[in-house]
Order: structure tokens, then sequence, then C-alpha cells
């Protein structure tokens, strides 16, 4: 356990983000090496890996639901010195990964077929997103016991053993990916299917490093089993505040969803170019997202001891640190962005849709930031429901205008990527004046020593 109440704020905040950078790195990673040896196969095999990698999104969801609650509780209970507590949430937390991973299972294999068939442009898109999809549903169900180790550990300070975790496991999928996906070494291709059977292994390997870190290595909480009895009220403590930040990511697969289903009459190489491009522009987007998942444990240790002070800035620090990294990114993708494509793709139509999507959308880097961190700041209050309205105001926002364009004579890709660009300026602004309202409410009543 480490402890955040102590010491420079903007300090912690680096300490945690570099760390956890490299980690989030390393699993976006998984689908850019995917999507090298995949693009070798051609246009719709990118977009069939692209469309079948949106179904993150509801995983992402759950992981969020789970690993937002564990953080927020642990961090708390670690600020006002109660082992206990975070102890019980961590396992509790490990009996919600089991269930959440037995229902992402059943809906991925029931539903995943039918949502494919309605967003795919054409039927070899479909086939080769339904392969994808089958052979790394297991390595989302594993994402589960992982998000609950790694957001225990993130609560009580500690990082780096989730980082060196990914990084072995990326070396592994590296390994795998040409072997299993271009039959190096074996001479039987798998394909698509080896894309997502190559993510599914590396996972389970991190999922039993993570355990073999938890039972010699960690000590401040540990596996017990006497705890793994199901306890519905510590389950409501942790959907209290992670069923919004899972509402979040569900939105944003619904926004991604309606992005694919408004662009598939521009065919294949259009869909194939967004979808590296939004692989890249997560990538781009790494350092801002470190520092924002930084903000809930450092936040939530001292709201958890009563330090106001050190809360507010901790909200100053991380949204200046944002919008400078944010601020030089944009530059970067307003310089380079059909280079950034053309390192995952040789297509020339591909690289020309994803470049300007890329050119485009970087307007909104630093709005973005400022939202990574407020929704940092929610869950380190305890109150996730603000970040969840402005997510549904985005979404709204987008939806109606992006729809009305589609049915418009001279209707452009571009126009779809503007529509996004304007309402993440309008989510950033509403989410900051809802934070400044929420730590004004509620700082006041941690303000007082304890």
């Amino acid at each position: 356990m480490k402890d955040l109440t102590q010491g420079s704020v903007p300090r912690h905040l680096v300490g945690m983000a570099v760390p956890m950078a490299i980690g989030m790195l390393v699993q976006t990673l998984y689908f850019l090496v995917d999507l090298y040896f995949v693009a070798r196969l051609g246009d719709a095999a990118i977009a069939g890996v692209s469309l079948g990698g949106t179904v993150m999104f509801v995983v992402l969801g759950l992981t969020q639901m789970l690993g937002v609650g564990t953080v927020a509780l642990i961090s708390h209970a670690v600020g006002r010195k109660d082992h206990a507590d975070a102890n019980l949430v961590f396992n509790q937390s490990l009996v919600l990964s089991g269930v959440c991973a037995v229902v992402s299972l059943a809906v991925g294999y029931g539903l995943g077929g039918i949502y494919l068939r309605a967003i795919g442009s054409d039927a070899s898109t479909i086939e080769a997103g339904i392969t994808y999809l089958w052979w790394y549903l297991p390595g989302l169900a594993l994402q589960f016991a992982l998000v609950a180790m790694g957001s225990a550990l993130r609560g009580t300070g500690i990082v780096k053993p989730t980082m060196i975790v990914q990084i072995v496991t990326l070396a592994l999928n590296i390994v795998l990916a040409p072997v299993l996906i271009a039959g190096w070494g074996t001479g039987h291709a798998l394909g698509v299917a080896g894309a997502g059977l190559a993510s599914t292994l590396s996972i389970l390997a991190g999922v039993v490093l993570m355990a073999a870190y938890f039972t010699r290595m960690e000590k401040y909480v540990g596996f017990d089993a006497a705890q793994w009895r199901p306890r519905l009220d510590t389950w409501k403590r942790m959907f209290s505040i992670g069923l919004p930040a899972g509402g979040e990511f569900a939105l944003m697969f619904v926004f991604m969803a309606l992005i694919y289903f408004l662009i598939r009459d521009f065919g294949t190489a259009a869909q194939a170019g967004f979808g590296i491009g939004g692989r890249v522009m997560q990538s781009i987007f790494l350092p801002a997202m470190a520092i924002a998942f930084s903000v809930p444990a450092v936040a939530g240790q001292n709201a958890g001891a009563g330090l106001a002070d050190r809360v507010r800035e901790t909200f100053r620090s991380a949204v200046l640190m944002s919008a400078v990294v944010m601020f030089a990114l944009t530059l970067l993708c307003q310089w380079q962005p059909h280079a950034l494509i053309g390192m995952l793709s040789h297509e020339p139509e591909v690289i020309e849709v994803g470049g300007r999507f890329l050119q485009i959308i970087s307007w909104n880097f630093v709005a973005q930031g400022i939202i990574f961190t407020c929704s940092g700041m929610f869950q380190a209050m305890r109150n996730t429901w603000p970040a969840l309205l402005s997510t549904s105001l985005r979404l709204v926002s987008f939806a109606i205008p992006a729809l009305y364009l589609s049915h418009q004579p001279g209707f452009r890709i571009e126009h779809v990527w503007y529509c996004s660009v304007a309402t993440v300026a309008l989510q950033a602004v509403l989410s900051f004046v809802l934070v400044r309202r929420e730590m004004a409410k509620r700082l006041g009543v941690v303000a007082a020593p304890r």
C-alpha cells in the first residue's frame, strides 16, 4: 500500500500515470499488433476485426462498473485506514468478476452475430467480424479478473505490477500473432481467428501472472475464500459508484455502432480506415487517460482522509497536465495524420479515410482530456452519475444532427467527424461545470479533520 495523502500531489499523479500509460499502451498494442498482421489479409479482414472489436466497449462498460467501484471504495478505505473493508471489497470484486464473465460469454455468443450483421458493410466483412469475435470473447471474459485485481492495486496506490504483467502478455501476443494469423513456423494460418485466439491466450497468461502476484507478493489485500460468499450490501456500494461509469462505456458502444452504421454506405475501405483511425486515436489518448486514471486513487485517498485542499489540488493539476499533453498530440495529428495510419495499412483509400479522420477529430483532444479528468474526479467523489449525464448529452447531440445529415444530398463522411468534434466540446464544458459543482457540494463534508 502507498499512502497518497502525504507528499506532492503532482508527483503522485505522475508516479502513477507513467506506469499506467505504459500498461495501457501495452493493452492497446494487442489490437495494433493484430491489425498489422490482419491488414495483410485485405480490407474486409481489417473492417471485420474492427467491427468485432467494438464489442469490447460493452465489456469495457462492465469492467468499468467493476473497476471504478473497486478503486473508489478501496482508495477511501485506505485513506481512513480501514484495512478490513478494503480486503472485503477486493474479494467481492473477484466474485463479481466471475458473474460478469459468464454473462458476457452468454450475451456475446448469443447476440454478437446479430449485431455485426446489422452494421457490416458486406458479407465478407461480417463473416470476418464474427470469426474474430468468437475467438476473442473468452479473452474479453477473462478481462474481468484482470480488472478486479488491477483496480484493487490501484486503489492502494500500486500500479507497477499491473504494468509488468501487461508487458509480459504483450510480448506473448507479439509472438503468437504471426504464428496464429499468418502461420509463421507452422504453415497453418488461421487468419482473423488467429488474431482473436492470440489475444485470448495472452490475456489468460496475464490472469495467471496477476493471481501469482497476489498469492506471493501482495500483503495489503489478498485472496480470502471466507469472503467469497456474495455480500449484497457490498455489491450495492460498488454498483452505486460503478454502474453509471459502466453506462458511459455502454453509451460509447452505441456511439461507435452508430458511426459504423452512418458510414457503411461509403464502403469497406471507409469502415477499415475509421477502424484503424480509432485504434490510433485510442493509443494517442493513453497519456491523458493514464493521468485521469490516477485521479480516483489520489483524490479518493485524500477525500477518505478528509483533506479537501489536496482533492482540489489533484483536480487542478490533472486538468493542466492533460491539457498540455493533449495539445501536443493535437499538433502531431495536424502534422502527420496519414503517416500514423500508414504504419498499419498500405491501402491508399484506407489511409486517406483514417488520416482525414485523425486530422479533424484531433481538434477535440484537449476537450477530451478534460472529460477524462472530470470522470476521474466523479469516481473519487463516489458519484459517477454526472459523468453519465454528460456522456448521454453527447450521444444525443451527436446522433440527431448526424442522422439528419446522412439523409441529405451531398452527405460526406467528414460531416460525421465534424459533428463529433462539436459534441465533445459541449460535453467537456458540461463535465467541467458538473465536477466543480460536485466538489463544492461534497468537499465541505470531508474537509473537517477526522
